[in-house]
């Protein structure tokens, strides 16, 4: 794989938290004794999590870089970790994400001062460089996992990780249950009728907030049909030429977004309250000067923003 970032996948601007030009570098998987040849190579680099925190360095205001350190000079935060896991590699540097969330953060500031704060990724991923962002991203999703299912879903019993963090297997030769990393798919979509977008909000939501509707795919459906569903499910319209635009790794928790656009064939809205708190159409110039309504888009990092900014721009 190439370790630059492969943005010749999509022809258009790539999501945040994807295309990182990472080389998961599945064969170091099969290794059993992968992390100490990783540790003798000498050059792995590491970043820590804390309680689904990452370490970030934000010693330059409104500039935050990822705090990766190198694995060499962390023996004694070794010792600590919760769980190791095996990332990838880029240029010849592996990387590895350590979990630390049994200790007492605090602590760990002490033995590496200056080196950064655990802070929760939504709060400064847009601001990072990509390569970071998605490091990040994927290190939280991957340690997120492992915190649930430290116990078999089948039998009960206590599991062990293998795979460089990649498989977690159950310790009862009678059960042998095999777990992989989990992604929940969900569609998110912008619905439009050529001249409005249709946009909703939930309740625990921060005051005036509207984004695009989106939902889980449920089993035996296609990603289309989730696509109507969750839209009729939620504002009672009906739609037709579902299109793909795009996917994100959206890490909170552990999920990939898959992004449409959809046209719509009715219009009336029956809001259901079950699911939303309020459903709107908006015409572009709204949308443009939305906070002169006291209302506010999607956060910047997110595919929801993105749908939106990119249908913005087709309404010039």
């Amino acid at each position: 794989m190439s370790e630059s970032y492969p943005l010749h996948l999509m022809n258009k601007k790539p999501n945040f938290y994807g295309f990182s030009g990472l080389d998961r570098a599945a064969h170091t998987r099969l290794d059993d004794e992968w992390f100490e040849k990783i540790l003798q190579q000498g050059n792995a680099k590491v970043i820590l999590s804390w309680r689904s925190q990452s370490m970030v360095n934000i010693t330059i205001p409104d500039k935050p870089s990822a705090s990766i350190l190198e694995l060499k000079s962390l023996d004694e935060i070794i010792q600590k970790a919760d769980n190791i896991v095996f990332l990838g590699e880029k240029k010849g540097t592996p990387y590895v994400g350590v979990d630390l969330s049994s200790s007492d953060k605090e602590q760990f500031y002490n033995m590496i001062p200056e080196a950064g704060v655990f802070l929760d990724l939504r709060e400064f991923g847009p601001l990072l460089e990509r390569f970071e962002g998605s490091l990040l991203a994927y290190n939280r999703a991957l340690l997120f996992w492992h915190t649930k299912n430290k116990y078999c879903g089948v039998c009960g019993g206590k599991t062990h990780v293998t795979k460089a963090g990649h498989q977690i297997n159950c310790n009862d030769p009678n059960c042998g249950q095999l777990v992989f990393p989990r992604t929940d798919p969900a569609v998110i979509m912008l619905v439009h009728d050529g001249k409005r977008a249709l946009l909703g909000r939930q309740k625990i939501w921060k005051p005036g907030m509207y984004s695009t509707l989106a939902g889980f795919l449920e089993p035996g459906e296609t990603l289309e049909e989730a696509v109507a569903r969750e839209v009729w499910e939620e504002a009672n319209i009906d739609v037709s030429d579902v299109r793909y635009h795009s996917s994100q790794p959206w890490p909170f928790p552990g999920s990939i977004m898959l992004g449409f656009y959809a046209e719509a064939k009715s219009t009336f809205i029956r809001r259901n309250d079950e699911e939303v708190e309020d459903v709107q159409w908006f015409e572009a110039n709204d949308l443009r000067n939305f906070s002169a309504h006291g209302k506010s888009l999607p956060r910047p990092d997110s595919i929801a923003r993105r749908l939106i900014e990119d249908w913005l721009e087709t309404m010039d």
